[in-house]
């Protein structure tokens, strides 16, 4: 069971790429903190850690682990918080099931992953695993507001080595395809809960036979909270995409559709297998009794789908309809296109904040099964957000690419705490089972929202609590304030859920005296202005809700940088504390394939030294640590060092990986704490360190090198092995006998 003494700064382990990185990265800062009296350890997010912690009664006592998540759920409350989050893995069941198949092989008698429950042993089962999938992880750690930008010196290296950027054409045939009718935006509503309204709340669905069922009860919202509710209609859901399939084989395009299966854990998944089964129609429809048989899931992907045809022992029949129907198809947008990884093969491969801006920096093109880049229709059912993409590539085709080398950079405050918003919204969202109406009845009686539905449709209520949303608007204003630069709300005044945060934001900016400071315009109109912001050279702040803000902190940062894994993310927390996001993890599979197959790890840890410097800032200002202060002082002139001498890791073996950045970030970090005058004891401490990693330099590089080019053996994916991990990332005795 883990220590329960706090230290300083928690330092999270995680999963894929940045934590195989951490076995490199964290002792060095464990050794650099020490002499400044700060203490970093470790709690376990990570998707096979949580899956261990929910199921203590089936392991042995040597293998139960503590539920981290759980204890930062609390620590994040409170104003002694300090908190590095790297990205982890929002598990989708096909994940979720490969973590428990790994743990099971490795001795863990965690129970399989139920996809059908029939006893209530079951159901228990699947509410633990339900609670592990998806987002589960940012709804409990995010006590606080997002500030997300890209860090002075990123930027200024962006501008210097600008990354490559696609073409674009006037006569693209590149679009964005959405429903604009029947979905979660145009049946949405939304009001205000009154003191009188505010308490326990239920929703049910009144079927038209007269029977109630209660969908969800002992809700509990205070007054204040905006709560909205909205339904997608499954049968224009299926006939949409039925003409957008059509539409793409007639215009000689890729047929891609791009969701947030992962964080949107309930209602995506479930679209993903609408656009499944929309692909196969033809052998849903002929052999539909079969494939349920077999035990075939939609949502899960074309991937699970093939296996269990696989082993169905008409498996020949079957086969050729599928093969004859995809030939017929529209081609697809390719995860893998080496390997026949589609864009519906698994409903976490293209997740749409990061699959979204990396074809607008291409040219609008996407990877076809041929291998060859192409034009695509980017369907996006919901209309909510996917005028931000359509209009993006409308503007590319008319002025074509962006310029990094003289881009303006578009930052975000984001109202994400106390799960706000539609990502808080995975208990109260439903396939509906019949006929009937859907009603959100509060704690006086009143019903605040019904919907007429049918069987199949997806509905679903979101809320936003009063304090998050008053934080969300001061953040906003103080940030505009530091940069002096363009600020806008990303609200649409024809959006229910929007018309209620306006009713919060005007009086607030009205007061603070800084109403004309800030615009209010709809998502494709502010889309347009922050482009041609930065386009000429200028800053722009967006002021959005929680999903936007998790969109644009991908949507931008890739065009202007190249990858959003190297912003500067600062979760104020409301109680005091702080949590330092280091960017995201989008293509992390992709390396550690990559180190288990050549032992090159190309993964950035510029995020985590851009966090690092910030946390340590933030402990000085807290705890009144002076060292702390010259310690992160020092991290923000190693981080400049590290993009001055180009020791960011690159792609191919043989060239500088993830584990070299890290000598170099050391280097430059003691470097640079040896030769300030802030604090001697500290300069005296690190001189002789930083002259030993500069002398035995080429030595070091020599060690590092020596390992690439050959397989590595980690342990495991989902659970490695930490012994063979830090063997794998810390092949250089040289430099570990320095670092101690």
């Amino acid at each position: 069971m883990a220590d329960q003494t706090v230290p300083d700064i928690i330092y999270t382990k995680v999963d894929e790429a940045p934590q195989i990185a951490s076995a490199s990265l964290l002792p060095i800062i464990q050794a650099f903190a020490a002499p400044a009296g700060v203490s970093v350890g470790t709690r376990d997010i990570s998707l096979a850690g949580r899956i261990i912690a929910a199921f203590p009664e089936a392991l042995t006592e040597a293998q139960r682990q503590s539920d981290d998540l759980a204890v930062l759920g609390e620590l994040v409350k409170t104003p002694d918080a300090n908190v590095i989050k790297l990205p982890n893995i929002s598990a989708s069941v096909p994940q979720l099931v490969a973590a428990v198949k790994e743990l099971q092989a490795k001795g863990y008698a965690i129970p399989d992953y139920p996809e059908e429950i029939h006893s209530p042993e079951e159901k228990a089962i699947r509410a633990k695993f339900d609670a592990i999938k998806g987002s589960a992880v940012n709804p409990v750690l995010r006590e606080g507001n997002s500030d997300r930008r890209a860090a002075i010196a990123v930027k200024n290296y962006a501008k210097a080595n600008p990354h490559s950027m696609g073409k674009w054409s006037k006569d693209s045939k590149t679009r964005v395809s959405t429903m604009g009718a029947n979905d979660f935006f145009s049946n949405e509503k939304s009001g205000t809960l009154t003191a009188a309204q505010a308490g326990p709340a239920r929703i049910e669905l009144v079927g038209n036979d007269g029977s109630v069922t209660v969908l969800k009860d002992k809700l509990n919202y205070p007054a204040g909270t905006v709560l909205d509710a909205t339904f997608m209609s499954a049968k224009a859901l299926a006939a949409f995409l039925d003409a957008e399939l059509d539409s793409s084989k007639r215009d000689g395009i890729l047929f891609s559709i791009h969701l947030k299966a992962t964080m949107m854990k309930v209602s995506d998944p479930i679209l993903f297998g609408h656009a499944v089964k929309s692909y196969l129609r033809p052998v849903f429809d002929k052999y539909g009794d079969e494939l349920a048989a077999a035990g075939v899931d939609p949502n899960a992907g074309l991937g699970t789908l093939f296996e269990r045809v696989a082993a169905l022992p008409n498996v020949a029949p079957i086969k050729a309809e599928i093969d004859a129907v995809m030939a017929e198809r529209a081609p697809m947008y390719m995860v893998n296109s080496d390997k026949g990884i589609t864009n519906l093969h698994v409903p976490s491969d293209v997740i749409i904040d990061a699959s979204l801006p990396a074809l607008l920096r291409a040219g609008g093109k996407g990877w076809g099964p041929d291998g060859q880049a192409a034009d695509t229709n980017c369907v996006i059912p919901d209309s909510t957000y996917a005028p931000v993409y359509e209009e993006s590539v409308r503007y590319f085709k008319e002025t074509g690419a962006l310029d990094p080398s003289t881009a303006g950079t578009v930052q975000n405050v984001g109202l994400m705490a106390q799960k706000a918003e539609e990502y808080g919204s995975h208990p109260t969202t439903f396939e509906i089972p019949k006929d009937g109406t859907v009603r959100v009845v509060l704690a006086n009686g009143d019903v605040l929202h019904e919907h007429k539905v049918e069987a199949g449709d997806i509905w679903r209520a979101a809320s936003t609590r009063q304090a998050p949303i008053e934080d969300w608007v001061r953040l906003a204003i103080s940030r505009q304030k530091a940069e002096g630069c363009q600020a806008i709300f990303w609200l649409d005044e024809t959006r229910a859920h929007d018309v209620e945060l306006i009713k919060y934001v005007k009086p607030i900016l009205a007061e603070a005296g800084v109403s004309d400071k800030f615009q209010i315009l709809a998502p494709r109109e502010a889309t347009r202005l922050s482009l041609e912001t930065i386009r000429a050279g200028k800053d722009s702040i967006a002021v959005t809700g929680n999903v936007l803000r998790d969109y644009l902190t991908d949507l931008f940062p890739i065009l202007e940088l190249g990858t959003s894994a190297k912003m500067l993310s600062i979760v104020k927390l409301m109680q005091g504390g702080g949590m330092f996001e280091t960017g995201a993890g989008g293509s992390a599979p992709k390396h550690v394939q990559q180190i288990l197959e050549e032992n090159h790890l190309r993964w950035d840890s510029l995020g985590e030294f851009c966090a690092l410097g910030e946390s340590f800032k933030f402990l000085a200002e807290t705890k009144g640590n002076a060292k702390a202060k010259v310690l992160g002082d020092a991290v923000d002139v190693a981080t400049q060092g590290v993009l001055d001498h180009n020791r960011s890791p690159l792609g191919k073996v043989g060239q500088t990986d993830n584990r070299d950045s890290h000598y170099y970030f050391a280097l430059y970090w003691a470097q640079a704490l040896a030769a300030q005058t802030a604090d001697a004891d500290l300069a005296a401490h690190f001189a002789p360190i930083a002259a030993a990693l500069a002398e035995n330099e080429a030595k070091i590089v020599a060690e590092l090198a020596s390992v690439q080019g050959k397989p590595a053996d980690l342990g495991g994916y989902y659970h490695t092995d930490p012994a063979k991990v830090a063997a794998v990332m810390r092949p250089s005795a040289t430099l570990n006998a320095i670092i101690g």
